[in-house]
């Protein structure tokens, strides 16, 4: 498989691909007033919420260019809380040794109005917007409206929801909300509210119909579900009685009230008889058994070493790649970083594109992707001219 690093800011990089040329987008753009990361031209410091978003959908419009019309787009975005300025730089972080994604460390106040970006002067609040027209000759809008609030201290910022609001109004189809429950959350000192332990991923599209391939993410089946096929795999095969031989229904056998060692040897004779006939079946019928995946995905979290920002659990991107790409696709991830999407895109059989502003971070992914397959990956960094 190959994959292409361009190191250049997102629009450049966007530009450098075809239109119509990506199957799938998974990524995670920097967080609005997380951290300063040191590099001239990063998205995330804009300085009110309102240009935040307005950068973001811009972004996405490019996006929406080089993303095939059956194409999806799975956004990762965490919130954060309202509060001042403590002067904690992405070097001071490094130092530390950590990277929590606590939303602890601004690099300037996230408090205050929510601006809208294209308002005009004296007209903050941004009742006026310019629109454009679709094909089809839907109005769209090409700046934010105002939620018309202030951000106070400690509030609740709501930036995935806004975004995902702000993107649907621009055009995309929003068509699940999942949540990324993370059991390893790192602990947090608050005590007025509840501690943190998720993010949200946006399943976006461009058309009404899409690629999604259910069946290759179709999860476990639960053992009461197992146990409830065993039952019907019994009902259907059945055992007869001795008035004539019609089937039972299995729950009838429960009437005469039978020992509980008659009820476990039933229930091992009925799981027997499920384990006999699950080896019979098909792949196909086998996948149909399993259940669809969920909107909720339970995915600790894992250190990277080598970064100090941070990084995609790779389980948190199979899902993603496995549904929304077909077999020798390709895959794009907006914000590189340390190459996570790319690595679990090659080890899928899928091709991959990453951008990625900072060269020390090509550098970095470059490095892992090539060491993670080096016979049968081609990896190839570009830089675009500023």
């Amino acid at each position: 498989m190959t994959v292409r690093i361009i190191n250049s800011d997102v629009f450049k990089g966007l530009a450098e691909l075809e239109d119509e040329s990506v199957h799938a987008v998974v990524t995670s753009p920097p967080y609005w007033g997380l951290r300063d990361y040191g590099v001239e031209g990063q998205i995330g410091l804009e300085p009110t919420l309102g240009e935040h978003l307005e950068t973001m959908v811009k972004v996405m419009r490019e996006v929406r260019r080089v993303l095939r019309p059956d194409g999806t787009v799975w956004l990762n975005y965490g919130d954060c809380y309202a509060t001042a300025v403590n002067d904690r730089s992405a070097a001071d972080t490094k130092a530390l040794g950590n990277d929590d994604r606590t939303f602890r460390d601004k690099p300037f106040s996230t408090t205050g109005p929510i601006y809208v970006a294209d308002a005009e002067k004296g007209d903050r609040r941004g009742e006026k917007t310019n629109k454009q027209h679709t094909h089809a000759g839907q109005a769209i809008h090409t700046g934010r409206i105002a939620a018309g609030g202030t951000l106070k201290p400690k509030d609740l910022c709501m930036i995935p929801n806004r975004l995902a609001i702000a993107l649907q109004d621009d055009g995309w189809w929003v068509r699940s909300e999942i949540i990324w429950h993370k059991p390893n959350p790192m602990p947090e000192s608050i005590k007025d509210r509840p501690a943190v332990s998720h993010e949200k991923i946006w399943l976006l599209t461009k058309s009404r119909r899409y690629f999604y391939d259910a069946t290759a993410v179709r999860t476990p089946a639960a053992e009461s579900s197992i146990q409830r096929w065993a039952q019907d795999i019994e009902n259907q095969e059945g055992s007869t009685r001795a008035n004539g031989g019609r089937k039972t229904n299995g729950n009838m056998k429960a009437v005469g009230g039978p020992h509980k060692s008659d009820k476990q040897r039933g229930h091992s004779r009925r799981h027997a008889g499920f384990n006999d006939r699950w080896d019979k079946m098909s792949k196909e019928e086998q996948q149909a058994s399993r259940a669809n995946l969920r909107n909720v995905w339970t995915i600790p979290t894992k250190p990277f070493s080598e970064a100090h920002f941070a990084t995609f659990p790779p389980d948190l991107i199979e899902p993603c790649i496995k549904a929304g790409c077909p077999q020798g696709g390709l895959v794009l991830d907006t914000f590189g970083g340390a190459g996570t999407t790319a690595l679990v895109a090659d080890r899928l059989g899928r091709d991959a594109v990453l951008i990625e502003l900072n060269p020390e971070y090509c550098e970095l992914a470059e490095r892992r992707i090539s060491g993670d397959a080096p016979m049968f990956t081609d990896v190839e960094t570009t830089a675009v001219p500023a």
